[in-house]
């Protein structure tokens, strides 16, 4: 985007900035003390194939334009998808008709003026894959063929899939701020399902994402990966009813520190409905445990210059030496609870959690006995008191090693109690997410089988 290329529907970024600013002008004229638009192009590329045949294939092209004034402590939005000039002015009129007839809220508002960036930074989040519908089912063929060669007891396929996404992003204020930037998402995957002699059937996946296609994955190991999965699940069986340590793998203990974040969201906080209730300066993971956010890490999956307010990302501390130092705030929850935007409008940007000591096996050594997590049903999260309870999959481990594997349990506990009782987080970081984190092992939970 460095040279403003034509990007799609043959319009430049500079082209999309100019509708923003003329929509922010419009709006002033017809009497808004503030205003913010965001415009949006974006192209996609995705195909399923199942047992070498192909399923879907689409090919998507979006835009979007979002018009919100202000009018004293009154908003009103509006929105459409032609991008014409005439179409942008009646978006705004529409916004303006809207706002006179909204109840007041005194916090309403764009972010404070001090918070805009200085400059938009090249984070190199833009990676085009120029695929043909023909390549991109040949892909997916091949990554679905790998795991069903891989085993003869891979017996069935749900499918290989291949997705590609490019988009194209302006925000703009009656701040004077206007900045944009282009980004993109790969992703190969592939589901499959092992039978075992005795009829059992067991389904598994994997898959690979990333913003630059040359760092996806061999498509090839995709499809083995998924394969290998599947078939280590054969022969499941029941526990009876323990307490005992639980191990989450990288790809699932980021969900642990999803909960978190959302306990700490402004939302949560200001509407007084989190386990993590006004809890800056409390003690909520062991000691020596961090998280920070990495915004601008270049070519990651959650980095983005500014948030969704137009509020420049930047570095910072959420837990330090195992204390809540942030909560993560938009200007509008900032505002209720009497603090500062923490640029998190639109969410998180590359939290990293350490520091991190060894892989999953020497966390099963570490672990003794103990469950080893491989999946998790269903949505049994409380946020607003901490109470924990999904089914799971998984392996049962002795002396270090997995001795079978386990289904059709349960594992419970609180969310308070859990993140103090990390005993140990893993070096082998999932970077696939907004969360980026090695496995962690839980010192205790209750499991509940039979």
């Amino acid at each position: 985007m460095q040279n403003d290329p034509a990007f799609e529907f043959g319009m430049t970024r500079s082209s999309l900035e100019g509708l923003v600013e003329q929509a922010l002008t419009d709006a002033a004229a017809q009497g808004a003390d503030q205003a913010e638009t965001a415009a949006s192009l974006g192209t996609g590329l995705s195909v399923m194939v199942r047992r070498g045949e192909v399923e879907t294939l689409e090919y998507q092209r979006d835009r979007g334009f979002t018009v919100t004034v202000y009018f004293g402590p009154s908003k009103g939005s509006a929105s459409t998808s032609d991008l014409a000039p005439q179409a942008i002015r009646e978006t705004v009129a529409k916004a303006c008709s809207i706002a006179r007839f909204t109840a007041a809220d005194k916090l309403s508002g764009l972010a404070d003026p001090e918070l805009m960036p200085a400059e938009v930074p090249d984070l190199a989040l833009d990676h085009p894959w120029a695929l043909s519908p023909e390549e991109a089912i040949r892909i997916a063929t091949e990554c679905e063929a790998a795991g069903l060669d891989f085993d003869p007891r891979i017996t069935n396929s749900e499918g290989g899939t291949l997705n590609s996404h490019r988009g194209l992003r302006v925000y703009g204020n009656s701040h004077g701020f206007v900045g944009g930037y282009a980004s993109s998402s790969h992703g190969v995957s592939c589901v499959l399902v092992a039978a075992a002699a005795d009829g059992s059937m067991e389904r598994d996946y994997w898959y690979t994402a990333s913003r630059d296609p040359s760092t996806l994955e061999s498509i090839d190991e995709v499809g083995q990966h998924a394969a290998e999965r599947a078939v280590a699940r054969l022969g499941a069986r029941k526990l009876s009813t323990r307490d005992a340590p639980v191990l989450f793998p990288a790809e699932l203990a980021r969900g642990l520190i999803g909960h978190f974040v959302s306990a700490i969201g402004g939302t949560s906080q200001y509407r007084r409905a989190s386990f993590l209730l006004d809890a800056v300066g409390e003690q909520i993971f062991p000691p020596g445990l961090r998280i920070d956010e990495r915004p601008h890490l270049p070519a990651a999956m959650a980095s983005v210059p500014f948030d969704a307010e137009g509020v420049a990302t930047r570095d910072r501390v959420l837990v330090e030496d195992g204390k809540l130092e942030s909560y993560v705030l938009s200007s509008y929850s900032a505002r209720r609870l009497g603090l500062k935007s923490t640029g998190n409008a639109g969410g998180i940007h590359n939290l990293i959690v350490g520091p991190g000591q060894g892989s999953l096996e020497d966390l099963m050594a570490e672990m003794g006995s103990g469950f080893l997590v491989s999946e998790l049903i269903g949505q049994g999260v409380n946020t607003v008191t901490g109470d924990y309870s999904r089914g799971a999959a998984g392996f049962w481990v002795e002396n270090g090693e997995i001795q079978f594997p386990v289904s059709e349990i349960t594992i419970a506990g609180n969310l308070r109690s859990m993140l103090a009782g990390i005993a140990r987080i893993g070096d082998d970081i999932d970077a696939r997410g907004a969360v980026r984190t090695g496995s962690i092992l839980i010192e205790n939970m209750k499991i509940a089988g039979e």
